[in-house]
C-alpha cells in the first residue's frame, strides 16, 4: 500500500491519469452547471476559487460517508455529513470535469502517532502558473512564502521543515480559518505528505454500491485490493518504513 518515492517521480502524477471525464457520476454534471451557471471563469486559478467557494457555502462538516462519488455528492450538497477525504473525493471529480489537473494528499506524523489523526487535501496544476499548487478544499486555502507565490505541496512542508515565514489564507468569503487545525496538520515539522495514487473512482463507486448494504466498508475495501485495483501511497520525503516502524 506504500512506497517511497521522489519529486521527480511524482512530478506528473495526476488523479486525472486513472479517472476520465465519463468516469464521473452524471450528477456532478448537473451540479457543476449550477456552479457556473452565471459564468466560467479564463483562468484556472478562479475557476478553482469560485468551485470551493460554491462548495464551502452549499456543504456542511459531518460524520465521514464511506459512499459511492455520487451518493457522496447528494449527502453533502444536502448538509447532512461528510469529512475532508469527502469534500476531496468530491472536489477530484469536479477538477476532472472542468479539464483541471489535479491530485490528492494525506498527511501522518513521522514518526507515526496516533493521536493525530491526519488530514486530506489537494494539489490543483494551474497552466497560467505553471506549476502544481497545494488547495486544501475544507477551507478554501492556499499557502503562500514570503514573496507572497502560492505554494505546492512539497514547497510547504520543504519550508515549513527549514522554518522558513509561511502564511495562509482563505479565499472563501467569510471563512475562519483554524490556526490550531492548520499548524497541527500542515506547520508541525512532525507532519509528512504523501500521495494517494490509483484511486479509481469508478472502480470504487461499483463495489460500493453493489456491496456496501450487505458487507462492512473494510471487506469491501480488501476486495479491492485482493483484486490489484485498490490505490496506494507514494512517500516523497520520508522514508515510510521508519515512519511506522
Amino acid at each position: 500500500m506504500s512506497k517511497n518515492s521522489s519529486a521527480t517521480a511524482i512530478a506528473s502524477i495526476s488523479y486525472n491519469d486513472w479517472n476520465k471525464k465519463d468516469d464521473v457520476p452524471s450528477n456532478f454534471y448537473k451540479i457543476n452547471s449550477r456552479i457556473f451557471e452565471q459564468s466560467k471563469p479564463d483562468t484556472d486559478l478562479e475557476v478553482i476559487k469560485q468551485l470551493v467557494s460554491w462548495l464551502n457555502k452549499h456543504t456542511r462538516v459531518g460524520p465521514g460517508l464511506s459512499e459511492p462519488s455520487d451518493k457522496a455528492l447528494e449527502i453533502m450538497v444536502n448538509g447532512k455529513g461528510g469529512v475532508c477525504s469527502d469534500l476531496a473525493q468530491i472536489f477530484n471529480n469536479f477538477c476532472v470535469i472542468n479539464d483541471i489537473k489535479v491530485r490528492e494528499w494525506g498527511t501522518t506524523s513521522a514518526p507515526f502517532n496516533r493521536e493525530n489523526g491526519g488530514h486530506s487535501f489537494s494539489e490543483v496544476f494551474i497552466k497560467e502558473l505553471k506549476k502544481w499548487i497545494l488547495i486544501d478544499p475544507s477551507w478554501g486555502m492556499f499557502f503562500y512564502n514570503k514573496q507572497d507565490e502560492a505554494l505546492s505541496v512539497l514547497e510547504l512542508y520543504q519550508l515549513s521543515r527549514r522554518g522558513e515565514v509561511i502564511g495562509y489564507r482563505s479565499f472563501v468569503d467569510g471563512k475562519v480559518i483554524d490556526d490550531e487545525q492548520v499548524t497541527k496538520n500542515y506547520l508541525n515539522p512532525d507532519v509528512t505528505p504523501f500521495l494517494i495514487c490509483d484511486y479509481r473512482n469508478k472502480i470504487y463507486d461499483r463495489f460500493l454500491k453493489t456491496w456496501r448494504p450487505h458487507i462492512p466498508v473494510f471487506l469491501i475495501h480488501f476486495m479491492i485490493y485482493a483484486m490489484g485495483k485498490s490505490y496506494h501511497y507514494k512517500f516523497p520525503m520520508d522514508d515510510y518504513k521508519k515512519i511506522f516502524s
